[in-house]
């Protein structure tokens, strides 16, 4: 893949590895977010950085202009602050004038990112791409809708998209990796529940890779795809290897579903009025609860798509990353 790069949500811990990749794949890259990604730029001045919201028309006719590829991961994610309506503008939206957009200035491939949220609660796992959507979080919701724009516009016009529903990322840079091993190496991790729910895990590394496929692999257009590593593990089992991995005990406490459950809606009503992040919200109560098991066939014989890292191996190598950044290892 030759050509210029948009890579709307650049400044989020998976757009700044995505920018990262593509510049050390030789390619120009026009970084759009609110704010500028946390990456040395190269010397020959082959990032671009725009500051501004997706939604904003002049915003998006500003970044289009003159690239080949989107890789679209802007979204509204995690602040449970976020009033509904932030979601719905911008997971879904902004989309149609972004797609159109992206239309008109020739762009030869958008790669729209989701997530395996847009299932919702999956019984019966492990889930393959054809598994009906059951969305219940607004995240979730707004996510899945907007994939179905995407696909919509795409079959009206012929542009050439391809969604991905990546699993649970993780890798250096992300707050929800380090929270996590702080939590294990300093004995505060509480397990919710009895710990034997399934998550599908995917180190970031393995993400651009599978990204990489998504926007070269000419299969891949109009077509969806789950990434995920080779199998997923049990909660249980990925906090003790985090403890494994930093050389500390595994964590034994468990509080009921319920507690957490109630925990989480009252600290979202306490502090929704002071505009901060709650502690416990619901989606802290998800992680403990949703069992994430995917099929990744479809990725494997299209793409040819195989994670490099299994759980052990991605989390020793996030280790290794935060002890050369800040000589710890948590």
């Amino acid at each position: 893949m030759s050509g210029a790069v948009l890579i709307t949500g650049a400044a989020g811990f998976i757009g700044r590895h995505l920018v990262e990749r593509q510049l050390a794949l030789g390619r120009r890259v026009r970084a759009l977010d609110l704010h500028a990604p946390a990456v040395a730029p190269p010397r020959d001045g082959r990032l671009e950085v725009v500051l501004g919201d997706v939604a904003d028309p002049a915003v998006q006719a500003r970044a289009v202009d003159g690239v080949d590829f989107v890789f679209h991961l802007a979204s509204a994610h995690l602040a449970v602050r976020l009033p509904e309506a932030t979601y719905w503008r911008v997971n879904v939206h902004c989309l149609p004038g972004l797609l159109e957009r992206s239309r008109r200035a020739g762009v030869k491939r958008f790669v729209h990112v989701s997530t395996v949220g847009v299932f919702g609660s999956i019984t019966g796992s492990p889930a393959d791409e054809s598994r009906a959507c059951h969305p219940e979080l607004i995240y979730e919701r707004t996510k899945y809708e907007g994939e179905l724009l995407v696909r919509r516009v795409a079959g009206a016009t012929g542009f050439p998209v391809v969604v991905v529903r990546p699993a649970w990322v993780y890798g250096p840079g992300c707050p929800r990796t380090r929270k996590l091993f702080t939590a294990v190496r300093t004995g505060r991790f509480v397990f919710v529940g009895k710990g034997g729910t399934l998550r599908h895990c995917l180190y970031i590394e393995d993400l651009l890779d599978g990204l990489e496929l998504c926007a070269t692999k000419d299969v891949a257009i109009g077509r969806v795809y789950i990434l995920a590593d080779a199998a997923p593990v049990t909660l249980e089992a990925l906090i003790a290897e985090i403890a494994r991995t930093l050389g500390v005990p595994p964590p034994r406490r468990h509080l009921p579903v319920a507690v957490m459950a109630a925990a989480g809606r009252l600290a979202e009503l306490a502090f929704r009025p002071l505009g901060k992040e709650p502690p416990v919200s619901s989606r802290t109560l998800r992680f403990f609860t949703g069992n994430t098991a995917f099929d990744t066939s479809r990725a494997r014989a299209e793409l040819g798509f195989s994670a490099r890292y299994d759980v052990p191996a991605g989390l020793r190598a996030y280790a290794a990353s935060l002890a050369a950044a800040d000589g710890g290892p948590g």
